[in-house]
């Protein structure tokens, strides 16, 4: 193998390399190495610090270029060479510097994945459990006993004294999601998802979390010009808006504020942003400010907008009471 490697280089600089890459990680998989000397090859491989961070199996390892371990790991930059565990998979092995991959690290990314996705399933396997929803499902279920859902909290990997929040999200299976932003199931949530969040507590807790996250979410918009707010919303940062939700719905017939809303909506294209940035700013220049438009501007659609609506929205109470109506019109769509 040396020698053969040796006369690729001289033709092939790359192609010796990566039959050196090749050689060397073989190496590693045929003595049943773990994932720090992987990750610690593909590190000096590839002249630069390297990590794997597999999330569904708590396994983070970092790398420097000179081959000792690191502890801080961070967040991966997305422009940094990666690798799957899995075909379609989300990235697990990073190398750590800007631009795409060469060849040679093209080649060591994909053969030190290969060699760490034998260890993880030799020494990790892939619980059922993580793969479940209906796991997850249950951790949420308030008619649960407390030990079930401890056991079933175990089975998924997550620390009966880890603290742990319930996230909400549209047309999709609730998900687990712990302070340090580790998550079950899978792989990270995207934050472009609209979210409820529920509070944070411990994994006895998750039922009443998972209410609120359930309610946060009914908040949540979809930050475009026809549906404008915030798409995340925290159920802890709702303070009595959180009342209104137990007794307005889809069903419940809508106060006269929010037929106002309706009607003002359709008037133009610019006044439910208006509204909304006039709602959440602490001022009329921040409103301004927030839409891009230059404050005598926003004067005189606030002339127009507060004309349909039927109250002044320049004082605090009329503020006020615009929030309210908002929050009851997004509260009436379901």
């Amino acid at each position: 193998m040396q020698e053969l490697v040796g006369r690729l280089a001289r033709v092939d600089p790359d192609a010796g390399a990566a039959v050196k890459v090749i050689a060397y990680f073989d190496r590693l998989v045929e003595g049943r190495a773990g994932l720090e000397p992987i990750v610690r090859g593909a590190a000096v491989l590839a002249g630069c610090a390297a990590r794997l961070v597999d999330e569904q199996r708590r396994v983070q390892v970092r790398i420097d270029v000179h081959g000792r371990v690191r502890g801080d790991i961070g967040l991966p930059d997305p422009d940094w060479p990666s690798a799957p565990l899995v075909q379609d998979g989300p990235p697990v092995l990073w190398l750590e510097r800007g631009g795409p991959a060469g060849p040679v690290d093209a080649m060591v990314l994909e053969r030190a994945a290969a060699a760490a996705r034998a260890v993880l399933e030799r020494t990790r396997g892939r619980s059922k459990a993580l793969e479940d929803p209906a796991s997850v499902e249950v951790l949420f279920d308030a008619a649960v006993a407390a030990q079930t859902r401890l056991a079933i909290a175990h089975r998924l990997g997550i620390a009966e004294n880890v603290q742990v929040r319930a996230v909400a999200l549209i047309n999709e299976v609730g998900r687990v999601e712990s302070a340090d932003g580790a998550s079950w199931p899978g792989k990270r949530r995207s934050t472009d998802r609209r979210a409820g969040i529920g509070p944070i507590g411990d994994v006895v807790d998750l039922p009443a979390s998972w209410s609120g996250a359930r309610t946060a979410l009914r908040f949540t918009a979809a930050e475009t010009a026809q549906d404008p707010g915030p798409r995340i919303v925290h159920a802890d940062q709702l303070g009595g808006l959180a009342v209104l939700a137990e007794v307005i719905g889809p069903d419940t017939d809508p106060v006269p504020d929010v037929h106002a809303i309706e009607r003002a909506k359709t008037d133009a294209p610019w006044v439910l942003a208006t509204l909304v940035a006039v709602a959440t700013s602490p001022s009329l220049r921040t409103a301004a400010t927030t839409l891009r438009v230059h404050h005598s501007t926003l004067q005189e659609r606030l002339g127009h907008v507060e004309h349909v609506l039927g109250w002044s929205i320049r004082d605090p109470q009329g503020r006020l009471r615009l929030h309210l109506a908002i929050a009851m019109w997004r509260l009436h769509q379901g």
